[in-house]
């Protein structure tokens, strides 16, 4: 009868030894891999995640270097470029477009002609500024589809004329955003705004 008491004490004790191990390799594999998910996301280890940058451009504070900014020449009237920095109000600075010619379009259900020159705004980097001009030909061809499908009794009143500024400025950046991946356009601008 001792014999078999032995023989079942061993037997216990070897599965307590597996069980041991077993346990024993389970915390070792889970203990491993989240140190492995520390290093990876840089909490331990020197940092090694990658810096998660935002897409598209970026706001450009008030004194900071934009090196997207487009190049102009003094006096340079067509498709011109103008950025604006001053003191106080916004904290980011305003970069103006003007497209380089009028818009001409039949207003809708009317005989009135509408003659529009524009310009736009972004507070962000000088690549919008040059999507602007790499893109105008399909801006312009979407800005007058916008203009015929504007009602003669918008283009009277301040309310329809800032509607159709908010239509402008969503029609360009919807442009923006099919050819780039990305609008930026803040506001569209009346320079010249003329009914026939």
């Amino acid at each position: 009868m001792s014999d078999k008491k032995d023989k079942d004490a061993k037997a216990k004790g070897g599965k307590g030894k597996l069980m041991l191990i077993l346990v024993a390799a389970g915390m070792l594999v889970l203990g491993g891999g989240g140190v492995f998910a520390l290093v990876a996301t840089g909490v331990i280890g020197g940092g090694h995640a990658e810096e998660h940058k935002p897409r598209g451009p970026q706001l450009v504070r008030k004194g900071e270097e934009d090196p997207y900014m487009p190049k102009t020449k003094e006096g340079e009237g067509e498709g011109a470029v103008m950025d604006v920095e001053s003191e106080g109000g916004d904290e980011y600075r305003t970069a103006y477009y003007t497209f380089s010619d009028e818009f001409t379009s039949n207003l809708k259900d009317s005989d009135a002609l509408i003659q529009i020159s524009l310009a736009c705004s972004t507070r962000r980097d000088g690549r919008v500024l040059i999507w602007l001009k790499k893109h105008e030909l399909a801006i312009r061809s979407k800005l007058l589809q916008i203009l015929a499908d504007t009602p003669e009794e918008d283009v009277y009143t301040i309310p329809g004329k800032e509607k159709l500024q908010k239509r402008l400025t969503a029609a360009i950046n919807k442009v923006l955003i099919e050819k780039e991946g990305f609008g930026g356009v803040d506001a569209v601008y009346f320079r010249t705004f003329i009914i026939q």
